[in-house]
């Protein structure tokens, strides 16, 4: 079985339905028109080396504001609706013909999320999904900006695969994973901007980081795509400046957890990896981890102390 597994993951094996996927990632500025022209310049550049769904990191329109709790950053989230990021985002979908997820920071009347509108190889947009984990702690102040999501978790249909994303904290939960797998995504994505700990120089996240991911791809037997920012991003907050240098380490695994494109921490790349989900389906269903779960047993995770 696990020889099938491997050549089933292969690159360019078999006959089936394939996907080429990509991750990018850069060091954004503080200029929003920058950083939308160094998307769009990478999300071509992965066109051109064959990919059809690519992931940019999460709130890549500036610098992650979130080291701060500062009012005036709040000026920077825009309406769903007529947002221009999306709206380019969407034109060059159509163009390329690729499937974009773009997240950004959104501002619903009194309301304020960290969402990703998921727009298909047409241009069209199937949907929002709001980021339903926010953190809080030093340099990761989310809590102070984000509403929890209300979407909840959803898998989107796009023209090549169907797909799940997740955004940066949503990562190292398995239910969230879970949940988009059991609604039929065949890939998981997740945005992402984490780096270094403002409290704690000598804390390095970046390898649990990956595990964590790694893990989701292999317990549900589907692909996974992470994008992470790079470069040292320093702000000024209430109590002076923090700084945080993102890893990068962006990544794409395949679904027994193996990672097959791996970025370093210092460069701005582009990372593309081809799977056919047709093999991947056929592995999933024989392996038995989806016929052999037991829902009727898993009623403590509706807790948050573990008491029925």
């Amino acid at each position: 079985m696990e020889r099938a597994v491997k050549a089933a993951v292969a690159a360019g094996g078999g006959a089936g339905r394939k996907a080429a996927v990509a991750a990018v990632q850069f060091a954004c500025t503080d200029v929003e028109a920058e950083n939308v022209d160094t998307a769009e310049r990478l999300i071509r550049e992965a066109h051109k080396k064959g990919a059809k769904i690519v992931l940019v990191q999460e709130l890549f329109e500036g610098h992650y504001f979130c080291q701060a709790q500062r009012l005036d950053f709040f000026h920077r989230a825009k309406p769903y609706k007529g947002n221009p990021t999306i709206i380019r985002m969407q034109q060059l979908a159509k163009e390329l013909e690729v499937v974009i997820p773009v997240s950004f920071f959104e501002e619903a009347n009194n309301a304020h999320y960290n969402s990703v509108a998921i727009i298909d190889a047409d241009g069209t947009d199937l949907g929002l999904y709001r980021k339903s984990h926010i953190p809080d702690g030093p340099g990761y102040q989310e809590k102070f900006y984000f509403n929890p999501g209300d979407t909840g978790f959803k898998a989107f249909k796009t023209k090549y695969a169907t797909i799940g994303v997740g955004i940066c904290w949503d990562q190292w939960f398995p239910e969230c994973a879970r949940a988009m797998a059991l609604q039929g995504a065949e890939i998981l994505f997740y945005p992402t901007a984490i780096g270094s700990e403002p409290q704690d120089g000598n804390l390095d996240s970046r390898e649990h980081w990956k595990r964590v991911m790694q893990g989701h791809a292999g317990a549900n037997l589907v692909p996974l795509v992470a994008s992470n920012r790079i470069g040292r991003e320093t702000v000024e907050t209430e109590h002076g400046k923090s700084s945080i240098t993102f890893y990068g380490n962006s990544f794409i695994a395949g679904p027994t957890g193996e990672i097959v494109k791996l970025a370093n921490d210092k460069d701005e790349e582009v990372l593309v990896a081809e799977f056919d989900l047709d093999e991947i389906k056929a592995i999933r269903h024989g392996w038995g981890i989806f016929r052999d779960r037991r829902p009727d047993l898993y009623k403590v995770l509706l807790t948050l102390d573990g008491e029925k």
